[in-house]
């Protein structure tokens, strides 16, 4: 009876480690299988700018555009700055460490002359923890390592802009605004471009004619704004 005892026990015990390694299976099968079938942020995004470069990759030493969804919008930029090559590789909801992440894919196949980043915005959006120094900090993690790669390709900064959706945010992109200016001061080859001011209201509001009707993305208006203040700004 005691063998008979002590062998159902061995028994039970087998078949509850056994219930017990198949779930562990399951579990890192499932996480597995999870793991293959997502994609990191925008990846769709950079795939489509790498099947359209494979078909006809850019000329090189052209002006890159590349952020969020302010340059997306820009679909005709090439038609407001015709004497200059333009390459636009922005891709909408990006944020800066999204750029930062796929800068081999975006920047640097281009060997561009200059560079011009608009992105933050979607940053400061992001969370009400999010501050102006954050701002300045992955904007620096992004210039630095473009200089690391292209010590000598010039840079330019256009200010984050004044969106009416998103006027709650106004002093942390001043703010924001206000740093990496200051900081691109102390740079080489570097500029920071202004749009803010010229985007507003005698009344400091923002200027609601040059946005479309979300309030967020800008009409044909403001992006006569941006062109004539980044016109002298372009490198030949």
């Amino acid at each position: 009876m005691l063998q008979s005892a002590q062998a159902e026990v061995v028994y039970l015990y087998l078949s509850e480690m056994k219930r017990v390694a198949l779930s562990v299976c399951s579990c890192l099968l499932s996480f597995l299988l999870f793991a293959q079938t997502t994609t990191p942020p925008f990846q769709q995004e950079i795939n489509a700018f790498k099947k359209k470069d494979s078909l006809q990759m850019p000329a090189k030493h052209a002006i890159l555009f590349v952020g969020s969804s302010s340059f997306t919008k820009w679909t005709d930029v090439q038609s407001y700055f015709p004497a200059y090559p333009i390459i636009n590789r922005g891709f909408g909801g990006s944020a800066l460490p999204d750029v930062i992440r796929y800068a081999n894919e975006i920047i640097f196949p281009y060997d561009p002359k200059q560079i011009i980043i608009y992105c933050g915005e979607n940053d400061v959006a992001a969370s009400d923890t999010i501050t102006a120094q954050t701002v300045l900090q992955r904007f620096q993690q992004l210039f630095f390592l473009i200089r690391s790669r292209m010590p000598k390709v010039p840079v330019a900064f256009i200010s984050l802009k004044p969106s009416p959706s998103r006027w709650k945010f106004q002093p942390v992109v001043v703010e924001a605004n206000r740093l990496i200016k200051q900081f691109l001061s102390k740079q080489s080859k570097a500029t920071y471009v202004n749009v803010y001011d010229a985007m507003l209201t005698a009344d400091g509001l923002p200027k609601q004619e040059l946005f479309l009707g979300d309030n967020l993305h800008m009409n044909e208006k403001g992006y006569a704004i941006w062109q004539k203040i980044l016109l002298p700004v372009l490198k030949q």
